[in-house]
């Protein structure tokens, strides 16, 4: 449980920053346009290099370039999230991510590792 409960988090806030940058896209500028095209584009961008470079079933990059990839993207959103006028979820949602993130390399998590009996 405790596996699939880290690995539903990170999946959330993988969701919840994508869905930043939309919020911060819909409010960066007075172009209606630009406005669309950047709450559009922004999280297409960042997902298409999640799943190259970050996601677990990802084929490209090196471990560094993963651990950089969703320093970045995380970074990034909540730097997004503060810059919208809200400091204090930005700070709750970097140290959320960060404990998971934290607990999914310990651990050892992804979905492709068999679970461990918690008596070992």
């Amino acid at each position: 449980m405790w596996k699939w409960t880290n690995l539903l988090l990170a999946f959330l806030v993988e969701l919840v920053a994508l869905g930043i940058f939309a919020w911060w896209g819909s409010q960066a500028t007075g172009n209606t346009a630009l406005r669309i095209l950047l709450a559009v584009g922004l999280p297409v961008v960042a997902a298409v290099i999640w799943g190259l470079y970050a996601a677990p079933t990802a084929k490209r990059g090196t471990p560094v370039v993963r651990t950089v990839v969703k320093v970045l993207v995380f970074g990034l959103a909540g730097a997004a999230l503060w810059s919208l006028g809200h400091p204090v979820l930005a700070v709750v949602f970097v140290v959320v991510v960060a404990a998971n993130l934290l607990i999914i390399h310990v651990q050892k998590l992804s979905p492709d590792t068999p679970q461990r009996n918690v008596s070992e």
